[in-house]
């Protein structure tokens, strides 16, 4: 294992609390939901798991910083910990179980922060998967029952499974057509949405995704986990890592294939 054996471990322990904290409130019928400036939902139950998550840090990793997607920054330091504590909310408050909690770590190196653990823990489907930089990404119940995982061989965009967020994204920002090039050139394509597709990437079930909009807390713990599985995780513009504002991932045979249908 790497370095950051025990960072993962605290991480799966993260989770843990989360997974607890928002299982007891998903699809309770007094759910309180707010419409955040961006007028995107959020609800207690997310404001819940960040305050449980940064709880359990403050206490482990007291010198850590911290990034979360309900509160913000919070400390300084060449490690941060990055937070989107329910990753899919609008499905989280329809009762739809396509919903995760995202914790990544990231170590502030020559390019800037860079992701070295990731841990996605999707409760209401029963899957979690995660991986250490140098490590290997798996998938399982616990560090001690795991798979590990692997991304596909496929080789050919006319083979390729693809999956998507929406189609509303891509309109705005003008890149609709080349998009639909892309879909149309693939062997299937489906609207999994979230951090779904890109664990399937990672998997080997899916074999490319991209998302034209994201925060960092989105995509911190994907990145680690894709690579990890031997993928290849960028921002449309191929910078590699989570900072370019939207991503594509790939079994990394497909990518360059990928960026120049999104990019034209």
């Amino acid at each position: 294992m790497s370095d950051y054996h025990d960072d993962l471990r605290l991480a799966h322990v993260l989770a843990d609390a989360a997974d607890a904290a928002t299982m007891d409130r998903f699809k309770a019928l007094d759910l309180k939901v707010e419409t955040k400036p961006d007028m995107t939902p959020v609800s207690e139950a997310d404001k819940a798991a960040e305050e449980l998550i940064r709880g359990h840090l403050q206490r482990a990793r007291p010198r850590d910083a911290v990034l979360g997607e309900e509160f913000g920054s919070d400390g300084t330091g060449p490690r941060r910990w990055v937070i989107d504590p329910i990753d899919g909310t609008k499905n989280y408050v329809r009762g739809v179980p396509v919903w995760a909690t995202l914790i990544s770590l990231m170590v502030q190196g020559e390019g800037g922060y860079q992701p070295v653990v990731g841990v996605v823990s999707a409760p209401a489907l029963g899957r979690r998967w995660w991986a250490a930089k140098d490590s290997g990404a798996y998938t399982g119940r616990s560090l001690t029952s795991a798979t590990r995982l692997q991304v596909s061989r496929v080789g050919r965009i006319s083979d390729a499974s693809f999956a998507y967020s929406s189609l509303s994204g891509w309109e705005e920002r003008g890149m609709l057509p080349g998009f639909l090039d892309l879909t149309r050139d693939c062997w299937r394509t489906r609207g999994y949405g979230d951090f779904w597709p890109y664990m399937m990437v990672a998997e080997g079930s899916v074999d490319i995704c991209a998302e034209p909009e994201l925060s960092l807390w989105d995509m911190a713990a994907n990145v680690v986990i894709v690579e990890e599985a031997g993928g290849r995780f960028t921002g449309l513009d191929g910078v590699p890592g989570p900072h370019s504002g939207n991503a594509a991932a790939s079994n990394g045979l497909l990518h360059d294939e990928l960026l120049g249908y999104l990019q034209s």
